[in-house]
């Protein structure tokens, strides 16, 4: 019978398989223009990959079984949600890579579980037979969604780490303006000050947006957007409001240090309060705990003597 459920599991996923890859929708608009359209999007994505360094970890089976997938994902019309790309973007992740992880941790979430049942189902009887096909579907929901939630995790201590670079870069650049540089020159120059990975990815973003001719503005917003730092993105709001005057710039830069400065106060301060709310639940746990440990041995005195 495990035989029987496990081949009909392996025959629907090549069904499965089979559907995605051929029931693709038709085009949005005809003709040349839409062909053209089309060709040129796939041009793009093409140089973007090739220009992108690949991401550590990042092997050939990942990447072609990612590029597979993720063609296949945009013919049927599903995309990743924006929260999850500007996670895959903030740790360097290629939507390739997670979508082959996905699939990896699928797969094994389905199969362990699997057998796993199918072991139990030996050794007890009266079990349902259909006891390790709920495990496996189990097994593979949980496999295919935990890449997606270790890099939400990742993604959110990064995103605290790139805030609080942001307060220290905004302080630079307002220290670069009050020595009469123009707001180019301070970006990149307060951008370069360390080796940071969240300093480095903002040079990197400047340093490509001076060569593709785009203001420093619009990159920092650009890059707000990627990765899901609102703060760059209110940064390249305000630089592109008061471009041309520097001394609003930095009265504004500074002000706005200070705030997200005491908003990450404020946010450590919760955590810590957080973290001790949990340690005193724990002392109270452990100390009701040892109150029933000296108790116990009279109460039960007192019930069964009496």
């Amino acid at each position: 019978m495990i035989a029987v459920v496990l081949a009909g599991a392996v025959a629907g996923a090549g069904v499965l398989l089979l559907v995605v890859a051929y029931a693709r929708p038709a085009m949005r608009g005809s003709g040349a223009p839409a062909s053209l359209a089309a060709l040129d999007a796939e041009r793009q994505k093409l140089s973007t990959r090739s220009t992108s360094p690949p991401a550590a970890g990042d092997s050939r089976w990942s990447g072609s079984v990612g590029r597979f997938l993720r063609r296949q994902l945009e013919l049927s019309g599903i995309h990743l949600s924006a929260n999850v790309r500007s996670d895959l973007a903030l740790i360097d992740r290629p939507i390739e890579t997670h979508l082959a992880y996905s699939l990896l941790g699928a797969a094994i979430g389905a199969v362990t579980p699997f057998l796993f049942g199918g072991v139990l189902l030996g050794l007890i009887d009266g079990l349902p037979v259909s006891t390790p096909v709920f495990l496996g579907l189990a097994g593979l929901v949980v496999g295919a969604l935990a890449p997606t939630l270790q890099a939400s995790q990742r993604a959110t201590v990064r995103r605290r780490d790139f805030r609080h670079v942001v307060s220290s870069f905004l302080d630079l650049v307002a220290l670069n303006l009050a020595g009469g540089r123009g707001i180019p020159e301070a970006l990149n120059s307060a951008a370069s000050v360390s080796d940071g990975w969240a300093l480095v990815r903002l040079r990197d973003t400047l340093s490509i947006a001076r060569l593709q001719g785009v203001t420093p503005w619009s990159a920092l917003s650009r890059l707000g957007e990627e990765t899901g730092v609102n703060e760059l993105s209110d940064l390249g709001a305000a630089l592109e409001l008061v471009a041309d005057d520097g001394a609003k710039v930095r009265e504004s830069l500074a002000a706005r240090a200070a705030s997200m400065r005491r908003r990450e106060m404020a946010d450590v301060e919760g955590r810590a309060q957080a973290r001790s709310q949990s340690m005193l639940v724990a002392q109270l746990l452990l100390a009701v705990g040892f109150l029933i440990f000296l108790i116990y041995p009279a109460i039960v005195r007192v019930l069964f003597e009496t």
